[in-house]
């Protein structure tokens, strides 16, 4: 976990420098100077953006909890019914490639511009991800392992706790911390429609103001927001697998 601070921490400063550099070399309005956004935080703060970001990480959250409830359970029935992967495995396969950006017409004349609308988004990134990780990853564990597992009178709520679910928790995190960054990225596109909350709405709304200040300070929010699902992500790999970090050590 240092190791991966160190890293996000030199490459935060590296992009500030390329930043500045270029802000006082193009001295132009529209690419503004990164000491003067950092400023701004907080007037930013104290106006009110923790609304706009709460907002964000709400859907973000939800949607990610409907990925994992759906995508897991149909990721071990496809593991476990040969029958149930042959009929599932053609359609996930036709579906998983599909930029998920481009259904965001079908989505909103669907549902609607409304919160459901964004979050079902997010769902659509993530739960073809987690379906088709949850299915592999149980598919790689040995058969040895059942075995010996079978042999000593296990049921198959055991196996499923001692066997299926450590073999499959690295994996489904690794899923979602790849999966998240897109998420995000299009969330932004989501919160420019039908509401006045969220970090895409403040962005845009600073964006159309000529803000360009608080349009800065908000595209690094957003960014900030995406690392921080990203720590949270592997803070929980810490926490869950620990078996795996003994392993590796």
């Amino acid at each position: 976990m240092k190791r991966r601070s160190y890293t996000f921490l030199y490459g935060f400063l590296a992009f500030n420098v390329v930043w500045y550099i270029a802000a006082v070399c193009i001295q132009s309005p529209v690419l503004v100077n990164p000491l003067n956004v950092y400023k701004s935080f907080n007037a930013i703060f104290w106006n009110g953006i923790w609304t706009h970001i709460s907002a964000s990480l709400l859907r973000i959250q939800e949607g990610l909890i409907l990925a994992l409830a759906i995508g897991i359970p149909i990721g071990l029935l496809m593991f476990n019914s040969r029958k149930t992967d042959k009929v599932l495995s053609p359609l996930l396969y036709f579906s998983y490639p599909v930029p998920k950006l481009a259904l965001l017409p079908v989505v909103m004349l669907l549902l609607g511009i409304g919160e459901t609308a964004k979050v079902v988004m997010i769902l659509l990134i993530l739960v073809f991800q987690i379906i088709v990780t949850t299915r592999d990853a149980a598919r790689h564990i040995s058969s040895e392992k059942f075995h010996v597992l079978r042999s000593l009178g296990a049921n198959n709520f055991q196996v499923m706790r001692w066997i299926i679910f450590p073999a499959i928790t690295p994996e489904i995190l690794t899923s979602v911390r790849v999966a998240t960054g897109t998420a995000v990225s299009v969330l932004f596109f989501t919160e420019t429609y039908g509401t006045d909350r969220g970090m895409g709405f403040y962005i845009v709304d600073a964006w159309m103001r000529l803000a360009y200040t608080q349009m800065y300070a908000g595209i690094l929010i957003l960014s900030l927001v995406g690392f921080f699902l990203f720590f949270l992500t592997d803070l929980l790999e810490e926490c869950l697998c620990k078996w795996k970090n003994n392993h590796h050590i």
